[in-house]
C-alpha cells in the first residue's frame, strides 16, 4: 500500500508503472492546500 496526493503526477506515474492500482481517494486540507489523498495498492 502506498499513499500520495493527486497533484503529484510523477509519483502517480511511478505507481502506475509498477502496476499499483488506485483504490481510494479522499478530499482533505493539508500542507496549506485542498488536496485529494490517494491510496494505491499492489496485490502480491
Amino acid at each position: 500500500m502506498l499513499w500520495t496526493n493527486d497533484v503529484l503526477a510523477r509519483t502517480r506515474r511511478i505507481y502506475e508503472g509498477a502496476r499499483f492500482c488506485l483504490i481510494e481517494e479522499e478530499r482533505q486540507h493539508s500542507f496549506g492546500h485542498d488536496l485529494v489523498a490517494q491510496n494505491w495498492h499492489l496485490e502480491l
